[in-house]
C-alpha cells in the first residue's frame, strides 16, 4: 500500500521556502523513497509569493502536484488564505507573527512562531526556515529520518553550519517535546 505524504510550503521570497523543499527532497532520495517537489513564485525576486510542494512516497509518484496537503506549513498571510481550503485531512502550520488563522475551519491548526524563535534562539530570523524544516522533520519521523533531515541540510546550505545544526535542533525538539503543539480549532 502506498505511504503518500504530500507538503505544501509557502510564503513570501527570501523566507526560504524553495530550501525547505530542496531540503525535504533531498532527505527522501537519500532514503530511498520517491520523491517531486515543484516550485513556483511571483515575478519578484524577493517580497513575492513562492510556493514549494513536496511529494514523498514509498512507490512511484503519479502526480507531482499537492492536492490534499498532509502538512501546509504558511508562512505569510498570503499563503495561508491562498491555501488553507486545499487542507482536509491534515494540519495546517502557521506563523502568528503574519497569519491571524481562520477558527472556521475543520482542520487542525498549530501555530509556530518560526522567525521569533531564530531571533530569540539564534540572533537571525534568517535561521527560520531551518527551524521549520526540523519541525517538520519532527512531524514526518515516521517517515524520514533526522538523520537523513540533518545532512540534507548540511548538503544544501553549506554556510553557517554550526547555526543551521543548532536551528534544526530547535526545530526537531520542539516537534517532539509539543507533540505537534496544541490545536487552534477542533471539531
Amino acid at each position: 500500500m502506498e505511504k503518500r505524504t504530500e507538503i505544501l510550503v509557502s510564503g513570501f521570497g527570501g523566507q526560504g521556502v524553495v530550501r525547505v523543499g530542496q531540503i525535504l527532497s533531498t532527505a527522501a532520495v537519500s532514503s530511498g523513497l520517491h520523491t517531486t517537489m515543484l516550485v513556483s513564485h511571483g515575478t519578484e525576486t524577493r517580497g513575492g509569493y513562492v510556493r514549494s510542494q513536496v511529494v514523498i512516497s514509498d512507490e512511484e509518484i503519479d502526480s507531482p502536484v499537492v492536492e490534499n496537503p498532509d502538512f501546509l506549513c504558511a508562512l505569510s498571510k498570503a499563503a495561508y488564505n491562498r491555501f488553507k481550503h486545499l487542507v482536509s485531512k491534515g494540519t495546517i502550520i502557521y506563523d502568528p507573527a503574519f497569519i491571524e488563522p481562520d477558527e472556521t475551519l475543520d482542520v487542525r491548526q498549530v501555530p509556530f512562531p518560526a522567525r521569533d524563535i531564530a531571533v530569540e534562539k539564534l540572533g537571525r530570523e534568517i535561521f527560520a526556515n531551518v527551524i521549520v524544516v526540523g519541525y517538520l522533520a519532527g512531524l514526518l519521523s515516521g517517515t524520514l529520518t533526522k538523520e537523513a533531515v540533518a545532512a540534507a541540510v548540511r548538503e544544501r546550505i553549506p554556510k553557517f553550519q554550526s547555526e543551521n545544526a543548532a536551528a534544526f535542533a530547535v526545530g526537531y525538539s520542539l516537534a517532539e517535546t509539543l507533540g505537534g503543539a496544541p490545536t487552534v480549532a477542533t471539531r
